[in-house]
């Protein structure tokens, strides 16, 4: 059993095969996956629900995530504290419907027949929680809009 499983996140194994209720699966990366893209994932488990499944990984995973991006978080009544960076995996970009990629560049792959979006954001990393706050309320801000593209109500 992986990390991941023993920690409770659904992964792409668990959909080999099998039908997943039409939910979409939705896969934020970004280079160490200690700060936008778990924030990103953050706000996409709190606004989604159970309406749909959200991953995150990075190229180059760090030790932890970044203190500030849980601070900022933390502020916004969402815990992100007990994450941690994860690697991705071809097998995990595959099994994703859309792809959103913050700041990872050829690092991260674009395979044909995925829906692949690039959000240009500043990189929290090193940053206090005042300069993380702006970048965290535009993840909200993307997360949303994206929901709204997939269907998925926001919950309040």
């Amino acid at each position: 059993m992986t990390e991941t499983h023993q920690r409770g996140d659904l992964g792409p194994d668990q959909f080999e095969g099998k039908e997943r209720d039409r939910k979409p699966v939705v896969l934020f990366l970004c280079t160490h996956n200690a700060g936008r893209s778990q924030m990103a994932l953050g706000f996409f488990r709190h606004l989604a629900g159970e309406q749909a499944i959200g991953w995150s990984g990075g190229s180059e995973p760090a030790g932890r995530v970044n203190p500030s991006a849980v601070a900022a978080m933390r502020e916004v009544a969402i815990d992100i504290s007990g994450e941690y960076p994860k690697p991705r995996t071809d097998q995990v970009v595959r099994a994703a419907d859309v792809v959103v990629t913050m700041g990872c560049g050829d690092a991260c792959p674009v395979l044909p027949g995925k829906r692949h979006e690039e959000w240009t954001l500043d990189d929290p990393a090193g940053r206090d929680l005042a300069a993380v706050r702006p970048i965290r309320d535009e993840i909200e801000r993307r997360v949303r809009g994206l929901l709204d593209e997939l269907n998925v109500p926001a919950r309040a």
